[in-house]
């Protein structure tokens, strides 16, 4: 049987960011699934307000349609989830977001959980996702760490420090009992977090691929 292909689109439109993501779903991905990149042009290399991330949203929903007849599914990859509403609406082939996916797995089993993230113009944007999947009882509240996000995503041990900062933040003063690494371009940094802390330390893109191969081998 042919692999199933999942279509795994970066909003921010930065090629290197979508090479690091996939390799990260890809080694996340059970056998028999492949999955595959497509990033946005239009958006800012990386996604940092409110704006820029209603903004993408419409080219997540283009690049879906353009997709649909060569895929199984789509994984949303910016922690705001931008366009997945749309790519739900207009389709049937499954879609998940990592932000949405990443909630739902801290919040299993009834657990308090936080985010930790780099971009506190999305505060608004983040602390709306729970709302919107029924879990405003279990969260905790989003810490940022300190500096610059692009200037701490140029300093890979300055952002794995600054986020551990976070992390820590979220366990010790908001009392999560996991942590979400919020965003899709810290994936290589919540990877290397997840040893240091006695909670869950979440990874959003292989929330994101667990979840999207539950829905289409459904």
């Amino acid at each position: 049987m042919a692999p199933r292909r999942i279509l795994l689109i970066n909003p921010n439109s930065n090629e290197a960011t979508t090479a690091m993501m996939v390799a990260i779903a890809s080694s996340a991905a059970a056998d028999g699934f492949d999955i595959v990149g497509a990033t946005a042009t239009r958006a800012p290399t990386m996604i940092v307000s409110a704006e820029a991330l209603e903004a993408a949203a419409p080219e997540v929903e283009q690049i879906a349609l353009a997709h649909q007849d060569s895929c199984d599914g789509f994984i949303v990859s910016a922690f705001g989830d931008p366009g997945l509403a749309g790519i739900k609406a207009a389709m049937t082939l499954p879609a998940v977001g990592i932000g949405e996916s990443a909630m739902r797995e801290a919040a299993a089993n009834g657990r308090r959980f936080g985010v930790a993230t780099t971009t506190p113009l999305l505060k608004a944007k983040i602390d709306a996702l729970p709302d919107t999947l029924g879990l405003r009882s279990r969260y905790t509240g989003t810490r940022f760490a300190g500096g610059d996000p692009q200037e701490l995503m140029r300093d890979p041990a300055r952002l794995r420090e600054a986020l551990a900062g976070a992390v820590e933040a979220c366990i010790a003063q908001d009392g999560a009992e996991a942590v979400i690494i919020g965003g899709g371009p810290l994936g290589e940094a919540a990877r290397e977090l997840r040893p240091l802390f006695t909670v869950p330390v979440i990874a959003p893109i292989p929330s994101a691929v667990a979840r999207i191969i539950r829905l289409v081998t459904a």
